[in-house]
């Protein structure tokens, strides 16, 4: 038997970027019964993919009692509304035998990554005094994607010298804008740029220099995006909502890997539960983006532990 359940989790601050601003993530939290047991898993329908909570929860509510992880991958489409229920069952699977997930999925032992932290859109003068303040962390991820976009990276890298930065402008650039700015974000040592122009937009992304590594987000879902992704990109952003849970999730970064993509494994602004199946896919990528928690103002009882060595797998009282 399956429920879902709409619930808010208030922001820091206010997040912003290209496409608008939030002060609160509103998600499902989806929980599997079975045996006297719960799994639970969480999901942030979004609106850029034409979902909203509404239509998430009718979805889940649309399927039958009794589904298995197996069927569940056919009876949704990837998107939210399977991963929470696939990250349910996952759950749910461990907690009625009593082994962690990342052994039923025949995984090695994670261990914490270090995750960036993002500084989401805003003026230079205000991203260059949040850059300062979380200067100590060893990476950076930028909102940007407008026209003006050069002076707030400027900004940024004055803030924080001395961490790595990695630029998301979430679809908002044009091939000229990126042509234009790309030597600048070298000069400035970014290390990638994520989705810089808007999928099915991003053909110009195989006729231009790409002088530094490219990573698609909104272009790459699960491992059916994968045949339009050649020769634009050289990275894939793994999010569950957009895969539809942690089994497409791990298939997909078996195969992107086995085209020579490097993986990047990001997230909605969720809380720890949502982040918790993605720290098994991130495991040895090369860039973990799962600050979602540290945007919140508050999390769920057991959350996900950050500190210097990055985030740590969770806990058993919280997932997996």
């Amino acid at each position: 038997m399956l429920s879902v359940t709409p619930d808010t989790f208030r922001l820091a601050e206010v997040f912003t970027i290209a496409r608008g601003s939030r002060t609160e993530a509103k998600v499902l939290t989806v929980r599997a019964f079975a045996e006297g047991r719960i799994g639970q898993g969480e999901c942030v329908p979004y609106a850029r993919y034409d979902e909203t909570l509404e239509s998430v929860t009718a979805e889940i509510e649309g399927l039958p009692d009794g589904i298995t992880r197996l069927d569940l991958q056919d009876a949704l489409p990837a998107g939210a509304a399977r991963n929470a229920v696939d990250c349910a069952l996952w759950d749910l699977a461990a907690k009625t035998t009593g082994t962690p997930v990342w052994q039923l999925a025949g995984l090695a032992k994670p261990k914490p990554m270090i995750t960036a932290y993002t500084l989401s859109l805003d003026t230079p003068e205000n991203m260059r005094a949040a850059a300062a303040k979380h200067a100590f962390r060893p990476l950076l991820k930028i909102k940007l994607g407008t026209p003006d976009d050069m002076a707030r990276l400027e900004a940024v890298r004055i803030g924080a010298p001395k961490s790595r930065i990695i630029v998301d402008a979430n679809e908002g650039w044009t091939a000229e804008v990126y042509a234009d700015l790309a030597p600048h974000l070298l000069r400035l040592g970014v290390q990638m740029v994520e989705q810089p122009l808007p999928a099915g937009q991003d053909d110009m992304l195989a006729e231009i220099e790409r002088p530094l590594p490219v990573c698609a987000d909104e272009s790459c879902h699960d491992r059916s995006s994968l045949p339009g992704l050649k020769g634009k990109y050289d990275m894939v952003n793994i999010k569950l909502d957009k895969t539809g849970g942690l089994t497409e999730a791990l298939a997909l970064r078996a195969a992107a890997e086995a085209e020579g993509y490097k993986i990047m494994v990001g997230c909605m602004v969720g809380s720890s539960l949502a982040m918790a199946p993605a720290v098994l896919v991130a495991q040895g990528v090369s860039v973990t983006d799962l600050d979602g928690p540290l945007l919140l103002a508050e999390d769920r009882a057991t959350p996900l532990a950050f500190d210097a060595a990055g985030v740590h797998p969770p806990q058993p009282d919280l997932w997996g």
